[in-house]
């Protein structure tokens, strides 16, 4: 049994229209979407063309406005599934809108940590490193060089990624459920968030306390040793927890922003931090 769909020429229009839309993902960003507006303009052919009452129209562009974040060469892969399941969802009254952006979530982790460490951490550095012994050499094509090695296979994944997702699409997405692979997705891509999460506090969430306590002149206590000793960066994991909780009481990622540059200033002019 073939596990993907058809694809019929109208849809390859479709899908190559989200190729070229797919390239302003991140041209407006902010800390609550992320991608998400770019997402959604990107999946507007899909939408316009499935759908024909506005409520429906409205209702999926706000489906794909909500966060979104990922490996740019990888995001049109998950466009594709998403556009598919759109199709679906506009012929079957039953089909679990919810599903969507399940998936759209299970996918761009896992996806951001192969695309990233395939082409940031790797291609980039190959085509850079062919490129720069070139320049050293005098090549006046050096640039150009690096601009064509590193960008055919990103547009190639763009494009055909695209179309692989499109393919695939709910197809696979019900087989999948119908075997419990979607249930091990899921909590694989869970597992591996946290990880990424975890990764990224230690490294991007920084404080180190100047605050120490003395007698007689002599320096008896440096709280940061203190700290580090009970657990290394005990005061980044706490702001982080600090602030997760905070979105699960829907305060604003604006205002918790502020909140943290306010308190950063306040313990520095305390000479805490």
């Amino acid at each position: 049994m073939k596990l993907g769909q058809t694809i019929t020429k109208e849809e390859k229009k479709l899908v190559t229209k989200m190729f070229w839309r797919s390239m302003t993902m991140y041209a407006s960003v902010n800390p609550v979407t992320m991608g998400g507006g770019g997402f959604a303009y990107s999946m507007m052919p899909f939408i316009n063309h499935f759908y024909k009452d506005e409520e429906q129209k409205a209702a999926a562009l706000e489906r794909h406005t909500q966060y979104f974040s990922t490996t740019i060469p990888c995001a049109s892969f998950i466009m594709g599934i998403a556009a598919s399941m759109e199709k679906e969802n506009s012929e079957k009254s039953g089909f679990d809108v919810e599903s969507i952006n399940a998936i759209k979530t299970s996918l761009m982790g896992p996806l951001a940590g192969i695309g990233d460490s395939l082409f940031w951490g790797v291609w980039r550095v190959v085509s850079a490193g062919l490129a720069i012994n070139l320049a050293n050499a005098g090549n006046i094509f050096a640039p150009i060089i690096f601009l064509v090695m590193f960008n055919i296979p990103n547009y190639a994944m763009r494009y055909y990624g695209g179309l692989l997702g499109y393919s695939l699409g709910s197809k696979y997405i019900e087989k999948m459920y119908a075997n419990g692979l979607i249930e091990i997705l899921t909590k694989a891509a869970s597992i591996l968030g946290l990880i990424m999460v975890g990764a990224m506090t230690i490294s991007m969430v920084n404080f180190n306390t100047i605050l120490t306590f003395s007698m007689k002149g002599e320096e008896i206590m440096n709280v940061q040793e203190v700290l580090d000793s009970i657990f290394k960066g005990i005061i980044p994991l706490a702001i982080t927890l600090g602030c997760f909780k905070l979105l699960d009481k829907k305060v604003g990622v604006i205002k918790m922003i502020f909140g943290i540059v306010v308190l950063g200033i306040v313990l520095s002019f305390l000479g805490i931090a």
